[in-house]
């Protein structure tokens, strides 16, 4: 059952390079373990694919995956959408929402292209994975989470930290085990097994909707 979950959950990670192998394996070894992890590449080299894979084969599978791109939402609106508010928090919040620390509750919280977090939100997020608790917007009570966090950057997070931009703690509780993914361009040998996986795609797609 063990090995049939496994294979399941690596079936969307094509590739049979030597680094792509190393991947699958080391992504295998983390899941067993609760660490938060870290993956680090180039923008499509397919950072929540190995994030997905890496819930699928945890003890933590049956609960949800949570993911959220920090780049795409708006400063101002990244809190909230995090741990969520309560009732006339500020204008517009006109009932209670549950943010994604809730939702991921006893699961997996995937935060991809964590770098582009802001300082004010890094302190935090710092704050949420020492104590498991967080404060709602406008919310009295603390609320305790157990989830695992699984953060992915395209940009080098060693040197955000070098350059200031990126808080040394954090990338060191979110860095327990990391995870690199070389681009395409590193594992040339993968290149026609991606192309004909992509072809038998098309052509199922093609065969379900032939007008």
């Amino acid at each position: 059952k063990a090995l049939v979950q496994e294979q399941f959950s690596l079936t969307n990670i094509i590739g049979k390079s030597n680094a792509m192998q190393k991947i699958m394996e080391k992504t295998c070894r983390a899941a067993e373990t609760d660490s938060n992890i870290y993956i680090y590449g180039e923008s499509g080299t397919g950072k929540e694919l190995i994030a997905k894979s890496l819930h699928l084969l945890s003890g933590r599978k049956d609960s949800p995956f949570v993911a959220i791109n920090c780049a795409a939402i708006p400063e101002g609106l990244l809190e909230a959408e995090l741990f969520g508010y309560e009732k006339g928090a500020f204008t517009g919040a006109v009932r209670k929402k549950k943010g994604l620390f809730s939702q991921a509750h006893t699961g997996t919280l995937f935060l991809d292209e964590i770098s582009e977090t802001p300082m004010s939100m890094q302190v935090k997020l710092l704050r949420v994975l020492e104590e498991k608790q967080f404060y709602t917007l406008s919310g009295e009570s603390p609320v305790t989470v157990d989830i695992r966090i699984i953060a992915a950057a395209n940009k080098d997070l060693e040197q955000e930290v070098k350059d200031g931009s990126f808080r040394e703690d954090l990338y060191y509780r979110l860095h327990v085990i990391p995870i690199h993914i070389p681009p395409l361009r590193k594992r040339m040998e993968d290149i026609p097994i991606l192309a004909n996986h992509f072809l038998q795609k098309l052509y199922h797609m093609i065969r379900r909707h032939p007008h």
